[in-house]
């Protein structure tokens, strides 16, 4: 969730390391800071503010050197504060308040025995000034340190308990920095000149200093020298650290994408990208075929007799839409999990069983820990629906296929969730051709459905205005009910969730039918109910429960197709989405939730991309 970037180099490198927090500032964060080896000692700056504040605090302190490492945090252990903000120092045993020491360390991640690790640490006299988890860390390396910084690194991580990804520099070995990930990403940047090597969390980050890039794997340990890089990891039959080969990467991370351009935020950028999006992801498919998953799919997909989909947040509601899809089209059964969940849950596995993850960044913690779960219980066969295709995700998957919305900046996904559900439907496609539920005339027709994808929701885009005029009304709002039946529920869920996250107005989201089971007891004149009202099988039961609502007084806010005989009207009030769109009306469904929510944000004055408690990449559990 949180950013690390570290360098060693002959050059003062404390604006690379700040450039490249900026570069991962849309991860999410509540404070930042940097640490560098200066004048023989350490020296540091924090910051509960934004990191430009922090180059103006660095700039301000003189803070220069050819050796640092700086870090965005998002809290875990200790409040937002800037005793808890990273790089932690340790000054040693018995030190006095003045020390600072010769360990710096920052940290992505948790580590689960850090009561257990403080204890000890405690009792050989070392004090601890956060409430963080990572200050063990660096006690702990401290303890270790006889010398050898990566020889003390690696006598601490077999001691950690979690996920974690580290890099930590010692005032004694000048030009030294070492890293080392076991759950977290993390990445090494080779240098393109004067020997200078990097770290960071993203390849992002490194964009216009280095593009070649080796990802690192779990359990890796990198020492970074000038002109040098050793890379390592633990044996666990001998116990023993030895040498590993990983393959260097020319990865293009251009961050031009990454600029706001005419557009007030991201989220609106990205909102308005979506038909590129979409056309990107669909870009040179002609045909459905296993093989756009790739090789071996075939084979697979002839393998398997049901389909288990394990995703987090808005990827569970892509996930949980693609079910209608692939029960209905494909005729699989198809169960959809919460990965944070799975995990801890004894359920019934089944070999033949294709294990779907859904994830924009490719990196989320929980997700990585269900598939893995998964394949302990013997099911082989994986897929990862993802953004990134250099990612975690997709390197621990046997079959992948990567949507191009590129980088997506707001924390609230939008082209992401979009460009997921696209993927999603060309795999029910793939998986009806092979278990023989999809004509050369259904294929036909689907294809040409898919190629006006992205002019139709263009069409849908035009109806800002009108959702800006509801988005006054929702601003006064400090409660909200959306409703949907069928494959249009998981929808009204994503658009209940993206209000909530950004306007921070609670919002939840039913299936109609269920209405007179609970909900709507909270229907007043004060609460408006956001209704997803396509022109489908489910019209007429759906106009029934809007009846429900208008009884008790709710105001009704209709996103209805054209010919579904919705007209305004007193507490009634439509917006005409601009065509019906059948197996596919989802992805235009929710593209107004999404600008609801959006205009609903900017008139209550919220950080629209940066909400509050929130991150964009969720590496930690």
């Amino acid at each position: 969730m949180c950013g690390i970037v570290g360098a060693v180099s002959q050059r003062n490198i404390v604006p690379i390391l700040v450039e490249g927090l900026k570069r991962l500032e849309y991860r999410g964060y509540d404070s930042c800071g940097v640490a560098v080896h200066q004048d023989g000692g350490l020296k540091r700056a924090r910051s509960t503010s934004r990191v430009a504040e922090l180059q103006a605090q660095a700039d301000q302190d003189g803070i220069s050197a050819g050796t640092g490492i700086a870090h965005t945090r998002w809290a875990t252990h200790g409040a937002p504060a800037v005793h808890n903000a990273h790089p932690h120092f340790s000054p040693g045993p018995n030190a006095s308040v003045d020390s600072i020491g010769r360990i710096a360390l920052v940290h992505n991640g948790i580590i689960e025995n850090h009561d257990e690790l403080r204890a000890e640490l405690k009792s050989r006299g070392y004090v601890f000034t956060s409430q963080t988890d990572t200050e063990v860390i660096a006690h702990l390396v401290d303890h270790l340190y006889s010398g050898d910084l990566l020889d003390a690194v690696q006598q601490a991580l077999p001691r950690l308990k979690g996920a974690y990804a580290v890099a930590v520099f010692c005032r004694d070995e000048p030009h030294r920095v070492v890293a080392a990930r076991e759950g977290s990403p993390l990445v090494l940047g080779v240098g393109e000149s004067d020997g200078e090597n990097f770290v960071a969390s993203d390849a992002m980050a490194l964009a216009g200093v280095t593009n070649q890039i080796v990802y690192l794997e779990e359990g890796d340990v990198v020492d970074l020298q000038l002109g040098r890089y050793w890379l390592s990891r633990l044996d666990m039959t001998t116990g023993r650290y030895g040498a590993v080969q990983r393959e260097v990467k020319t990865v293009h991370a251009h961050s031009g994408a990454a600029e706001l351009g005419p557009y007030r935020h991201y989220m609106q950028k990205e909102i308005f990208e979506q038909p590129t999006a979409i056309a990107n992801t669909l870009e040179a498919i002609t045909a459905i075929s296993p093989e756009l998953f790739g090789d071996g799919a075939y084979r697979v997909f002839k393998e398997i007799d049901s389909v288990l989909i394990l995703a987090c947040g808005t990827s569970f509601y892509s996930g949980s839409t693609a079910k209608y899809w692939l029960e209905s089209i494909a005729k699989i059964p198809t169960s959809v999990e919460i990965a944070s969940e799975y995990r801890y849950r004894e359920s019934v596995p089944n070999p033949r069983t294709l294990v779907v993850t859904i994830s924009q960044s490719g990196e989320t913690a929980d997700t990585i820990a269900a598939l893995k779960h998964a394949r302990g219980l013997g099911m082989k066969h994986t897929l990862t629906i993802c953004n990134v295709a250099t990612s975690a995700m997709v390197r621990e998957c046997e079959l992948a296929y990567i949507t191009r919305a590129g980088v997506e900046i707001g924390v609230a996904s939008t082209k992401a969730f979009t460009t997921q559900l696209v993927g999603l439907f060309l795999l029910t496609l793939a998986l009806a051709q092979t278990r023989g539920h999809l004509s050369e005339a259904d294929e036909a027709e689907h294809l040409k459905d898919l190629r006006h994808l992205p002019v139709a929701v263009q069409a849908v885009l035009a109806l800002e205005p009108q959702v800006i005029a509801w988005s006054e009304e929702f601003a006064r709002k400090e409660n909200a009910l959306f409703l949907a039946r069928g494959l249009h529920y998981p929808i009204a869920m994503e658009g209940a969730l993206k209000l909530k996250e950004i306007t921070y107005i609670h919002a939840e989201a039913y299936a109609a039918g269920e209405l007179k089971h609970g909900p709507l007891a909270l229907v007043t004149a004060e609460m408006p109910v956001v209704t997803v009202a396509p022109n489908d099988a489910l019209l007429e039961k759906l106009k029934s429960n809007m009846q429900e609502v208008r009884a008790r007084g709710g105001q009704l806010y209709v996103f209805a197709d054209g010919d579904t005989s919705i007209e305004s009207e007193a507490g009634l009030h439509v917006i005409r989405m601009p065509e019906h769109y059948g197996a596919l009306s989802p992805i235009l469904h929710v593209v107004p939730l999404q600008l609801l929510a959006y205009h609903t944000a900017c008139a209550r004055g919220t950080d629209v991309d940066k909400p509050r408690n929130l991150a964009k990449s969720v590496t930690v559990e």
